[in-house]
């Protein structure tokens, strides 16, 4: 039962397995469950993920003899199948390793062949636009917040306009109002004596009014004129000079 129960192996979905007896090559394991002979029989588990492995920093020397610092990350996976898993153990010795090494050195040959200089200028000018565009961006946006600020104020300064021209308007509706209501109740009497007037005029009535009546001063005050004095006769004046004459 022991040697059962040393013998069970269990393969991950990630993970393929290659099965050796004796020292060689036996079979391909999948997922799943396997059993292998105790001291006989080894199960070898590979990882067929996607692994990330950093490559440690390295100076590598440009063509313009420009000192770079690179540093880079791996990412590697073994394809699933039974060649490829048996090829990441059988043909090459800790494939991680020899996966970085290679990398470090494709990095330092492709890096030793560029020109830094010209590279450098053009990361300044792509940077010097970068800022332009950004500060060209800034600027149209105050312009535009200015003119929304512009339109504000003069709406603003419009609504205003009108509500003082309709509050002039109201307060001369409201003194015409006061005027004309202080004026025609003042003058209520002297309306309605001329009505009467012009009602009698109307029925061809004839109307003897003294002179000194005050309907003839309603009448004059209305038409804006003064009452004439009256003068006496020319035979009363002699009569008067006579008699001053005489007692001289």
């Amino acid at each position: 039962m022991l040697l059962f129960f040393a013998g069970v192996k269990i393969v991950r979905p990630t993970h393929r397995g290659l099965i050796e007896r004796l020292g060689k090559y036996s079979k391909f394991a999948n997922p799943g469950f396997h059993w292998i002979i105790p001291f006989i029989d080894k199960m070898y588990i590979v990882n067929i993920t996607e692994q990330m492995v950093d490559a440690q920093p390295q100076e590598i020397i440009t063509n313009d003899n420009l000192n770079a610092s690179v540093d880079a990350q791996i990412y590697f996976r073994v394809i699933e199948g039974e060649e490829n898993v048996k090829s990441s153990l059988y043909n090459v010795n800790n494939y991680r390793l020899q996966i970085v090494n290679l990398a470090r050195t494709t990095l330092r040959n492709i890096i030793g062949t560029l020109t830094l200089r010209s590279a450098a200028g053009k990361v300044v000018k792509a940077e010097n636009e970068k800022i332009a565009a950004i500060d060209y961006a800034t600027a149209a946006e105050t312009v535009a917040d200015g003119v929304k600020r512009a339109k504000i104020k003069e709406a603003e300064g419009y609504k205003r306009a009108k509500v003082l021209h309709a509050e002039g308007e109201a307060e001369a509706i409201k003194l015409v109002n006061v005027a004309a209501d202080e004026f025609f109740t003042g003058n209520a009497q002297l309306l309605r004596k001329l009505e009467a007037v012009e009602n009698s005029l109307m029925s061809n009535a004839k109307i003897v009014v003294p002179s000194g009546s005050e309907l003839i001063n309603i009448i004059s005050e209305m038409a804006g004129v003064l009452p004439v004095p009256i003068r006496k006769n020319t035979h009363e004046n002699d009569k008067d000079h006579k008699k001053t004459t005489s007692q001289q």
